[in-house]
């Protein structure tokens, strides 16, 4: 794992009709969209494009929200790279306690200067975004069949085994 550089991006997956139900107490991750039943993964890239590590939540929660438990999951990073979804002087004073340099857009209605932005390790968060092709090529990770969150957490897991791996 090459965690020099750590990219975050979350990415919405449709999660099947059959796949709400769950019995009550339960963690079921499934929130209600635009786009219907949805999860969102957040996920966490190394500097490879290959997956460090993840959440699943609802698939009407903001990237903000678990940015602060993604970046609690980085150690060793110097950079972590995400878009715009991430930004707030929190995430970025959050990544700064832990001496990671956060490289973080602004919003175009933020209009405090970003003097840490880096445009050139910027460019290569398609790192992330390919990750999720791959990820989505696993049909069920694409659409989502499991009812509970921790069946569901098994299957990413799995995917991200096989692309350690390099077997698809």
């Amino acid at each position: 794992m090459d965690a020099e550089w750590v990219f975050a991006d979350g990415s919405y997956l449709r999660a099947h009709q059959h796949a709400s139900g769950a019995r009550h107490g339960e963690e079921r991750a499934i929130g209600k969209s635009r786009g219907g039943a949805t999860t969102k993964l957040h996920m966490l890239a190394d500097a490879h494009g290959n997956p460090v590590d993840f959440e699943v939540t609802g698939g009407n929660v903001h990237d903000a929200t678990v940015a602060e438990h993604l970046i609690k999951k980085v150690d060793q990073a110097d950079h972590f790279i995400a878009d715009k979804g991430y930004d707030s002087e929190g995430i970025r004073d959050h990544a700064r306690a832990g001496g990671i340099n956060p490289i973080i857009p602004k919003r175009s209605n933020n209009k405090t200067p970003n003097p840490e932005f880096d445009a050139f390790l910027y460019r290569h968060r398609h790192l992330v975004e390919n990750l999720f092709a791959r990820l989505k090529h696993f049909r069920s990770i694409a659409t989502r069949f499991e009812k509970l969150a921790r069946n569901f957490k098994s299957m990413v897991y799995l995917a991200c085994t096989f692309i350690w791996l390099k077997m698809k």
